[in-house]
């Protein structure tokens, strides 16, 4: 049980780092949420999205691993890297700030339709998506063993919890999120969690 719960943690900590980070996916459900503007909708679409692609990530990449053993190094190595490199840029974004913060003004959809397309477009076609969900937290995943799919499970807890608190406290999060202050202390966060699991991959393989 202690160790299933520490997997789930592990899975929503690695999670949340990913998904935390400025960009047109988050922006857009921020803005949806400020203007109450299919905020179920568009919350569900991502948080969904991300489960079916950790699902892929997890189920995948530990297949590979299972039928071939070897390959758990070669994703340690690699997935390990991507990591500390995902931590460098963080570290590197904390020390020497360029002054971005989430956007969220822009013209509202005024149409639930228009929103659902938006947010699939901005899930579905982003390859960072990709790279987040399916092979980082796959890599991740694959060195837990019987515990992966508890892992793959705190991750896609993560996601539903971040977007629902970045749509239906849209209002709230506004202004404190369109501060570059508020980003720095994220990515420091961010860049903590990313080089100590980085780190931990490649000790490993």
């Amino acid at each position: 049980m202690t160790n299933a719960l520490t997997a789930a943690a592990a899975g929503f900590g690695t999670g949340l780092s990913l998904i935390v980070a400025i960009g047109a996916q988050n922006a857009f459900v921020l803005r949806q949420g400020i203007r109450r503007d299919a905020v179920l909708a568009v919350v569900g679409i991502c948080a969904l999205s991300d489960a079916v692609l950790i699902a892929l990530g997890v189920g995948g990449v530990s297949a590979v691993v299972v039928a071939y053993p070897r390959a758990l190094t070669a994703v340690g190595w690699i997935g390990g890297a991507f990591l500390l490199c995902y931590g460098a840029l963080a570290a590197r974004r904390v020390l020497r700030p360029a002054g971005d913060s989430l956007r969220t003004e822009g013209e509202a959809t005024h149409s639930r339709r228009r929103a659902v397309v938006t947010c699939l477009a901005l899930t579905w076609l982003n390859p960072h998506v990709y790279l987040d969900t399916v092979f980082l937290l796959g890599s991740i995943a694959a060195h837990r063993g019987e515990l992966r799919w508890t892992f793959g499970l705190g991750a896609a807890l993560a996601s539903l919890c971040w977007f629902a608190v970045l749509g239906f406290g849209g209002r709230l999060l506004g202004r404190f999120l369109a501060r570059p202050s508020a980003w720095r202390v994220l990515d420091g966060l961010v860049a903590a969690t990313m080089i100590t699991l980085g780190g931990m991959l490649v000790a490993r393989a």
